[in-house]
C-alpha cells in the first residue's frame, strides 16, 4: 500500500467534480465548504469542472483530465469533490493511469459515486483513498466517537473510532435555506449489530464503497477485489459496503454478484452501512444482506456509519483495521501502514 503524505497546514486541496456539478442554488453551501477548508489551514484550488450542463459537471474528457492533473500535481495534497452523482463510471477509461502510477499518491476523498473512481485507484495503483465525506459535508463537526476526515489524512494513526449510537432519520439538511449548517441532527438511536449476534474481534485491510456504483465494476479490470484479497491474504480484508437507494431485491442481487466475483474470499469481516434504501414487501435491506452473505464464514456487521445516512465514519481504503463488536464496544481502529 502507498499512503499519501499526511496533510499539514498550508497544503493545497483540489476541488473538482468528477461526477455531478454544483447547482446554482447550492453555491452558498459550496462557498461555506471552501471556507471550512481555509479555517482548517488549507488552501482550496478550485477547478473548472464544477458546472451543471447535465447530470455531470462537464464532458468526460474534461473531467478525467482535470482529476488526473490534480492527482499528479505535487503541490496538491488532496482532492475533495463537492459530492458524488451518477456517472463517474464514464471516467475509468479516460483517466491517465500511466501518469497516475508514476506520481506520488495524493489523497482522494469522498463517498457515493466517487467510490467508482476511488476503488480502482486503490486496487490498480495501491494508493490509499479516504471514504467518508464529500466537500459539502466538510463543515460538519463529527459527533462524539467519530473523527473528521482531515484528522485521518493528517497522521498515520492508529485512529480509534466508535459508534456514536445516534443517527439521522430525516433527509439531508436543506443547504439552500441553511448553507452554513455545521451541526448534524442525530435524532434516532441505534448502533452496529452483528448478523448472527456473535462477538467480533477481527483485523484486515479495508476496501469497499457504494454497492450501486462499485457493483458494476466487479467483472471489469477496475474492480478486481478478489486479486486485492489474494495479495493481502495474510492480513485478510475488511470489506465495507453500503446501499444508497436501490430496493432490497436489487441489493441482494448485487451482493450475490460480488460474492460470485470473489470479493469476500479473503474477508475477515464485512461491514454494511446503515441505509434508508427501501425494503420490498417480503424482504428488508438487512434480509437482503443475509440472503447474499449469511452463508459466509465471516462476521457481517450491520448499521455501520459508512454510508449515505449521517453521521459519517471516515474509512481509509488500504488501511489496516481492527474491528471489535462485543458487549458495549462498537469500534474500529485504523493504522495507515
Amino acid at each position: 500500500m502507498r499512503f499519501p503524505r499526511p496533510l499539514v497546514p498550508g497544503d493545497r486541496i483540489g476541488v473538482t467534480a468528477p461526477s455531478s456539478g454544483v447547482q446554482p442554488e447550492m453555491r452558498a453551501r459550496f462557498e461555506v465548504a471552501l471556507s471550512s477548508l481555509r479555517d482548517r489551514g488549507y488552501e482550496p484550488v478550485v477547478g473548472d469542472c464544477l458546472g451543471t450542463p447535465s447530470v455531470v459537471s462537464a464532458p468526460k474528457e474534461a473531467r478525467a483530465a482535470e482529476l488526473t492533473a490534480m492527482l499528479v500535481d505535487p503541490s496538491i495534497r488532496a482532492v475533495v469533490p463537492p459530492w458524488g452523482g451518477e456517472l463517474a463510471i464514464d471516467l475509468l477509461d479516460q483517466l491517465d493511469w500511466d501518469a497516475l502510477a508514476s506520481a506520488e499518491p495524493t489523497w482522494f476523498v469522498g463517498y457515493s459515486d466517487l467510490t467508482t473512481v476511488m476503488l480502482p485507484i486503490t486496487l490498480r495503483l495501491g494508493w490509499a483513498t479516504l471514504h467518508g465525506s464529500n466537500l459539502m459535508d466538510t463543515p460538519y463537526s463529527p459527533p462524539e466517537g467519530l473523527l473528521h476526515w482531515t484528522t485521518l489524512a493528517s497522521a498515520p494513526g492508529p485512529f480509534t473510532q466508535s459508534s456514536p449510537g445516534r443517527w439521522r432519520s430525516t433527509s439531508r439538511d436543506d443547504y439552500v435555506s441553511r448553507p452554513a449548517v455545521s451541526r448534524l441532527t442525530l435524532d434516532a438511536v441505534g448502533s452496529w449489530r452483528v448478523l448472527d449476534g456473535s462477538p467480533v474481534d477481527v483485523s484486515g485491510r479495508l476496501i469497499g464503497g457504494c454497492i450501486e456504483t462499485v457493483g458494476p465494476l466487479a467483472a471489469t479490470p477496475y474492480g478486481d477485489v478478489a486479486a486485492f484479497g489474494r495479495s493481502h491474504a495474510q492480513e485478510g480484508l475488511v470489506v465495507y459496503l453500503e446501499a444508497c437507494e436501490d430496493g432490497a431485491y436489487t441489493i441482494a442481487r448485487a451482493l450475490h454478484s460480488l460474492r460470485y466475483a470473489g470479493w469476500f474470499e479473503h474477508a475477515s469481516a464485512v461491514l454494511i452501512g446503515r441505509t434508508s434504501a427501501p425494503a420490498v414487501s417480503d424482504m428488508t435491506q438487512a434480509e437482503a444482506v443475509a440472503d447474499a452473505l449469511g452463508g459466509l464464514d465471516v462476521p457481517v456487521v450491520l448499521d455501520v456509519e459508512c454510508g449515505h445516512v449521517a453521521p459519517y465514519l471516515p474509512l481509509v481504503n488500504g488501511a489496516l483495521a481492527h474491528v471489535v463488536v462485543d458487549g458495549d464496544r462498537r469500534e474500529i481502529t485504523q493504522t495507515l501502514a
